[in-house]
Parts: C-alpha cells; sequence; structure tokens
C-alpha cells in the first residue's frame, strides 16, 4: 500500500511553487497524495520565516502535527521551507518530533529522505541553496483555472527589514524558454488566468546583464493560446519602466491591475528602510503609470511602526495615500527580524503603537475601498468564474481587479438556461456592493 503523503504549504505564493514541485516529485515517486493531513503518513509542513506571525503560525502547525503523531495518527514529520531554512541547528535541536528537517536546496530529493525516515533514520540536510531548483514539473494546488508562474527567486535589493536574501540568496531568473513552455503546459491543462510571482517580479531578467526583461516575457506569454488574463504581483516600483508600462498597455490578454509594494513615502523612513524614492517620486510614478494605462488597478503594500516612524511621517504616509486613493492596499505592522540591520535601529516602537497606526491606516483605506466599489455599480465587469455557492443560491468570481486570496470577490446571478462552469469568464452587470465584495448578475 503506498504511503499517504499530506502537504501544509504556508506563506506566499513562491513557497507555494515550492510545494508543487515536491508534490511532482512525490508522486512519481509512488507516494499518495492527501488533501487531508491530518490521515496522512507523513505529513511536511513547508514553513514561512518572514515575519514574526508567519514563522509563529509555522511552529503551531509543526506542534500540531507532533501531537498527531504523539496520539498514533502521524508517523512521520517533514519540516522545509523559509523557517527551515533560517533556522537550520534551533529546529534540529528543539523539535525533535522532526523526522526530517530540510533547506530549500535539499528539496529536490524530498522522495528519497522521506523514504530513509520511513525507514527509521532522522535526515537534517542543508545544502547550498544552488541546488535549490526552480524548474520542473507541478502538481498544481490552485484551482485548475489559474496558477501561478514564478519568473525567479531570491532578491538583490537588500530592504533593512527584509530577511529574504539572506534565506533564498540572491535573484535567480528563470530563462524565458523555459517559462514560456511551462505556461503553454499551464494553458494546454486549462489554465485561465496566469500569474507572475517573484520576490521582485519587476526585477526579472537583471541578472542575465543589462535591463530587466520583463516586457518580453510579457510579449512571449500573450502569444500563447488559452491564456486569457495575466496577472502580475511583486513589482518593485524603481523597476517599472515605461517599456513595461507600454506592453501593459498594448496587450489585452494582461490584467489592468499592478501589485508594487511601496512600503512608505517619508524619505527619510525610505533611507533607513534601504529603498529609493519619496513622496514625490512616488507620486510621480503612480501619475504615470495611471497616465499609461488607462484605468488600470493599483494595489500596495506598506508597512507602520519601522524604526524612527515619527507622528509625522505616519501623518505624511496617511496623506499622501489619501491623496493617491489606491484601490487596493495592505497594511503590515514592523517585525523586527534577527540578523536585519532594521531589528538594530534606535527608535523601536511599542507593539501597541504600531497596531494602533495599522488600524488608523485600514480604516481609512476602507472608505476608499467603498468607494472605488460603489463606482463599480452599473458597470459591466468580466468576471473569472470560480465556482457556486448554495448556500447563496448564486455564483461567484473574481473581475480583473482583483488577485486570488487577498482582494474580494463578485457575487452574481445567472440565468436557468445559462450554463457556467468554473474558468468560464462571463460579463456581469454589477447591482451593488458590500464590503469588499461586489454583487451583479450575468448579462451574456
Amino acid at each position: 500500500m503506498a504511503i499517504k503523503v499530506g502537504m501544509v504549504s504556508l506563506g506566499c505564493p513562491k513557497n507555494q511553487m515550492d510545494s508543487e514541485l515536491m508534490l511532482a516529485k512525490l508522486c512519481r515517486a509512488g507516494y499518495e497524495i492527501t488533501p487531508d493531513s491530518g490521515l496522512a503518513d507523513v505529513v511536511i509542513v513547508n514553513t514561512c520565516g518572514f515575519i514574526e506571525e508567519a514563522k509563529r503560525e509555522s511552529i503551531e502547525n509543526i506542534l500540531e502535527f507532533a501531537a498527531l503523531k504523539k496520539e498514533g495518527r502521524v508517523k512521520k514529520i517533514v519540516v522545509t521551507g523559509c523557517l527551515a531554512e533560517r533556522y537550520q541547528q534551533e529546529l534540529a535541536a528543539e523539535l525533535p518530533e522532526c523526522d526530517v528537517l530540510l533547506g530549500l536546496g535539499a528539496n529536490h530529493s524530498i522522495a528519497e529522505y522521506i523514504k530513509q525516515a520511513v525507514a527509521g533514520e532522522r535526515v537534517i540536510q542543508f545544502p547550498e541553496k544552488s541546488c535549490w531548483q526552480l524548474e520542473g514539473d507541478r502538481v498544481l494546488t490552485t484551482p485548475d483555472f489559474y496558477a501561478y508562474l514564478r519568473v525567479g527567486d531570491g532578491c538583490d535589493n537588500r530592504c533593512s527589514y527584509c530577511a529574504i536574501p539572506a534565506i533564498r540568496g540572491p535573484l535567480r531568473s528563470r530563462p524565458l524558454e523555459a517559462l514560456v513552455e511551462e505556461a503553454g503546459m499551464l494553458a494546454r491543462a486549462g489554465v485561465r488566468e496566469l500569474i507572475l510571482v517573484a520576490q521582485d517580479t519587476t526585477a526579472y531578467g537583471k541578472d542575465f546583464g543589462g535591463e530587466p526583461k520583463l516586457p518580453e516575457l510579457l510579449e512571449a506569454l500573450c502569444k500563447i493560446d488559452g491564456l486569457a488574463w495575466i496577472r502580475l504581483l511583486y513589482c518593485y516600483p524603481q523597476h517599472i519602466t515605461d517599456r513595461l508600462l507600454e506592453v501593459m498597455a498594448a496587450q489585452p490578454k494582461i490584467v489592468k491591475y499592478l501589485d508594487i509594494p511601496l512600503q512608505h513615502v517619508s524619505r527619510k523612513v525610505l533611507t533607513a528602510m534601504n529603498r529609493d524614492g519619496s513622496a514625490e517620486t512616488l507620486s510621480g510614478l503612480m501619475k504615470r503609470i495611471r497616465h499609461a494605462v488607462p484605468g488600470i488597478v493599483l494595489r500596495t503594500t506598506v508597512m507602520v511602526g519601522f524604526p524612527g516612524e515619527t507622528v509625522a511621517d505616519f501623518q505624511e504616509l496617511c496623506g499622501w495615500l489619501q491623496q493617491t486613493r489606491f484601490e487596493r492596499l495592505g497594511c503590515f505592522a514592523f517585525s523586527p527580524e534577527e540578523d536585519t540591520a532594521a531589528a538594530e535601529l534606535p527608535g523601536q516602537i511599542g507593539e501597541d503603537e504600531k497596531q494602533r497606526r495599522r488600524d488608523i491606516l485600514l480604516t481609512e483605506q476602507l472608505m476608499i475601498l467603498d468607494a472605488f466599489n460603489q463606482s463599480r455599480v452599473g458597470t459591466v465587469q468580466q468576471v473569472l468564474a470560480e465556482s457556486y455557492d448554495r448556500y447563496a443560491g448564486c455564483w461567484f468570481g473574481r473581475s480583473g481587479a482583483d488577485a486570488p486570496e487577498i482582494d474580494g470577490k463578485v457575487f452574481f446571478t445567472v440565468p436557468e438556461n445559462r450554463t457556467v462552469k468554473p474558468g468560464d469568464l462571463i460579463a456581469v452587470y454589477i447591482t451593488d456592493s458590500l464590503d469588499f465584495d461586489l454583487m451583479g448578475e450575468c448579462r451574456d
């Protein structure tokens, strides 16, 4: 009987790509993949180690499965991912319940390591990050109609608060030909929406020499039959070029949506973060983007409570966001991470004050979001159908303004004589908005 393996993938879509690569290797090795990790013989926890909250979630998951192992319901526990890579010796010493502990560079041999663990060995492997593979077959863990495409990993930006370069290493872009081949395979398998991700997606190809190559990649991807939408996440502001915006405006398959994590606008705070820019330069960038790509939906992420952030700095950020009016926004409170420069900076801010500032900013953003949603009432939106909600008695999906997992939904009714299936693009007339979501009716 095949050994049942369950996977718990935590953190970002880049981590999810690693999980999908590992699952494919396990399938080829004859393991049975189960979606219910609590019923698995072997559980893999692919951890996140980016900020304190993510680290806590990773440890809680490991301990939860350790309790199941003690009860005899789970036989072996495998821990990999960013937390394992970052805290190698600590986890090996403090979590004896873990049978396999792997760094990122060991994931390509996970099937063999599980075999060794089942035979009674404790496996601890932390090879060089250069062993870490970005290519290969994947078992999709997203719905059939959308998938992430990791264009590269690692990062050269060296923001003072971020441990990612230490964990995942410098920027490593994937060959353009390999990305186009993988995207074509995904499209032939039924994927309608392709979501490009990396630590810094707009830096794609910069390590090949010269300027970033994202525009060239996008033009190649747009030629693939079957793809309806191509979406960009994690776009660093300094790499958003006029050429990129020209391609976005010209190619109908590219969703008019851009995710640009800015973190702050105070020049003083940005300098302490080791990031470029100021309120003035970033305002100019936003105006340039909106002019070049009319109707574009902009998303950003900001950080409050960074060491030394004064009340005036915070007020500058809030005022700038009120003026710029991002359609989508996420906000994090600063988390001091070991071995980062920001953790040692003077002027550390108390947790209560950081959370207070976050609450203020998100409350203000709710009003901007509500106004944006109200502006869409009475319009017709193309919606990618996801599933039928039997409790609400209607379908739901996402418009081009909505990235999966982080943005809202569009709920819509369908005439009895109209057949809809997941992955269909449906013209929906928007009739109302409610909190983060929209309501409408199929007009096809």
